[in-house]
């Protein structure tokens, strides 16, 4: 569609109508209300950048282990990344995608939940392609990257094959060898570095992440796990 609030409502609204099927894609040319992590907006210029969600119905996964479906898709993009930025481009704790020290994209997952088991997900993915002017300065995308603008719809294929990929594997039995692929590209993953807890900053080294997705950091020798919302990185 040329233009929506967020591909993850449009998705939404198709669950609701029961007229969403596994694997459904909804791909937009500009999003009007984006959402990230947090409550934050995803701004993006029109018909430069990939905002799409993908519906998916991972019945065999169970609720606590959630987190791995959030592995598999953040590989899924960095495998993207990774074919225009060979070196440099992270995975930033939860989801997000970075080149550097700069952010790439992100991801968004709303799952339901059924009894013990995951129902369905919507996956909202959005990476920086085209588009080379940034209200934040943190912001970066491919073409600023590689100094070129690269073909969009090629770029979207290659993002949802990676996903199909990635997703197969997962239901295959894939999982811990796609956490320890995920810990490998992990934004500051075993480096000391500052982060803001309970609004004071603290040094702290990233150990990895838990089966629920919380992250583990070792702060003054203690190993501290934290949800989402309770811990941020200073840049």
């Amino acid at each position: 569609m040329p233009e929506c609030a967020s591909t993850n409502t449009e998705a939404h609204l198709l669950l609701n109508k029961n007229g969403a099927t596994d694997g459904c894609v909804i791909v937009a040319g500009a999003q009007t209300g984006g959402r990230g992590q947090r409550g934050n907006v995803w701004e993006v210029e029109p018909d430069k950048n990939i905002t799409l969600s993908a519906i998916l119905k991972p019945t065999f996964l169970e609720a606590q282990h959630q987190f791995s479906l959030n592995v598999a898709v953040s590989l899924a993009a960095l495998d993207l990344l990774r074919e225009y930025v060979p070196t440099g481009a992270r995975l930033k704790w939860p989801n997000d995608l970075y080149v550097q020290d700069q952010k790439a994209g992100g991801i968004l997952i709303e799952n339901t939940i059924s009894g013990h088991r995951l129902q369905h997900s919507v996956i909202g993915i959005g990476i920086n392609v085209n588009q080379v002017t940034f209200a934040y300065p943190q912001a970066t995308s491919l073409a600023l990257v590689t100094g070129r603008q690269l073909p969009l719809a090629r770029l979207i294929d290659r993002l949802l094959e990676n996903l199909e990929h990635r997703y197969l594997a997962l239901r295959s039995g894939g999982a811990e060898a796609q956490k320890r692929e995920y810990l490998q590209h992990l934004y500051r993953y075993q480096e000391w570095h500052r982060f803001e807890v309970k609004g004071q900053v603290v040094q702290g080294q990233i150990a990895g992440v838990d089966t629920t997705g919380r992250l583990a950091v070792l702060i003054e020798q203690k190993l501290e796990f934290f949800q989402f919302q309770e811990i941020k990185f200073v840049l």
